[in-house]
């Protein structure tokens, strides 16, 4: 794993950070490839029952690092077997954003501990989580609109879900800064902590989620992610069978940790 993305094991809980602090951890291939390996390696490990990502130093994520040439370090002239400069752009920058999909699917929990600013790619990143605690010196904002981009790591997709068209879109268009207090009251961060809390009470969530029902909060997020895209019938179907496949699988656990104490 390279050294720009640091991961730390405590129990069940698996804590990947981004490590550019001089940088505000802005991503560069060099940190985007072995993050979207550890988004993988922690969403098939069945040991990790909660995954927590975080930013080195003062910052969470300033998004794409323009200076360092972003996503397209590695792209060549148009050639037969890579395809024109475009092409292997979005292949490159699709290979990338798996980060977000998997963190957004993988069978578990995932927790974006918001240490600082984020911007651009990382409020992909963030959306991504199912949950976002930040502290009190963290801001948000999209940054798209400074590039003329149109986004990217699933933020547009992610936070229309999360707050709804309106509030996105007047994130993303306006393109304005918030404080973490602006961002908490608008429903960005689950828990708005003060800095010096804010590693301590992620973990004791993260703790808590790992310790706790893991094949309940597997169907459980199954069923939301659900809900965001099926028609209610489908969903209404779906949630009925995950019940059943997960109240199995919780009395098959009890009955074993039963016969142990026998």
């Amino acid at each position: 794993m390279s050294d720009e993305v640091l991961i730390e094991n405590q129990g069940g809980v698996r804590i990947i950070t981004m490590n550019r602090p001089d940088r505000l951890n802005a991503l560069t291939g060099s940190i985007m490839a072995p993050l979207a390996d550890a988004c993988a390696d922690a969403a098939r490990d069945a040991s990790v029952g909660c995954v927590i990502v975080t930013g080195a130093g003062r910052g969470f994520c300033a998004g794409g690092d323009l200076k360092d040439g972003g996503s397209s370090r590695d792209i060549v002239p148009a050639n037969s077997e890579s395809g024109s400069r475009t092409e292997q752009g979005f292949a490159r920058l699709r290979g990338f954003m798996e980060t977000s999909r998997l963190l957004h699917e993988m069978p578990k929990p995932s927790i974006a501990m918001v240490n600082g600013p984020v911007a651009g790619a990382g409020i992909g990143i963030a959306g991504a989580c199912d949950l976002r605690f930040a502290g009190e010196s963290a801001t948000f904002l999209t940054a798209f609109d400074r590039i003329g981009a149109g986004g990217d790591f699933g933020s547009t997709w992610f936070w229309t879900k999360i707050v709804g068209t309106g509030v996105a879109r007047e994130l993303f268009l306006l393109g304005e800064k918030l404080t973490a207090q602006q961002a908490f009251s608008k429903g960005l961060y689950t828990r708005l902590l003060a800095d010096d809390d804010l590693r301590a009470v992620t973990l004791a969530a993260a703790h808590r989620l790992a310790d706790g029902p893991r094949m309940g909060f597997r169907y459980m997020k199954a069923n939301l992610n659900n809900a965001e895209d099926w028609a209610f019938e489908a969903a209404l179907d779906q949630e009925a069978l995950n019940m059943s496949l997960s109240t199995q699988a919780a009395s098959a656990i009890w009955k074993t940790s039963q016969k142990k104490d026998d």
